[in-house]
């Protein structure tokens, strides 16, 4: 059986990875991209605790409503960013300065 601080580990790895995204890329969609890494290093959590505790499937529920949030998150927010790319014709964050014409 794999103990838990293995799956703590990938998941800190995996939380690390998206941050570094969040906070040195320029595009709006590799942003997007480090956001679902560190929702997905949280999902990781969630099941790996709840293998490890008995709940019942608690952390399977958890990880399942989390995903689903995060997939209406990321409708969204590509809603948004294909706007603001039609109205800017750009999709970096430092060059969208203005919020009305």
């Amino acid at each position: 059986m794999i103990p838990l601080s293995h799956f703590l580990i990938i998941s800190a790895c995996l939380f690390c990875i998206g941050l570094y995204a969040v906070l040195i890329k320029k595009n709006a969609i590799q942003i997007l991209i480090g956001i679902e890494f560190m929702i997905n290093a949280a999902v990781l959590n969630f099941v790996a605790f709840g293998k490890f505790d008995k709940l019942n499937g608690g952390g399977q529920l958890f990880a399942l409503f989390a995903i689903v949030l995060a997939a209406a998150g990321v409708a969204v927010a590509l809603a948004i960013i294909l706007n603001v790319y039609k109205h800017f014709k750009t999709i970096d964050p430092s060059k969208i300065n203005k919020l009305k014409n």
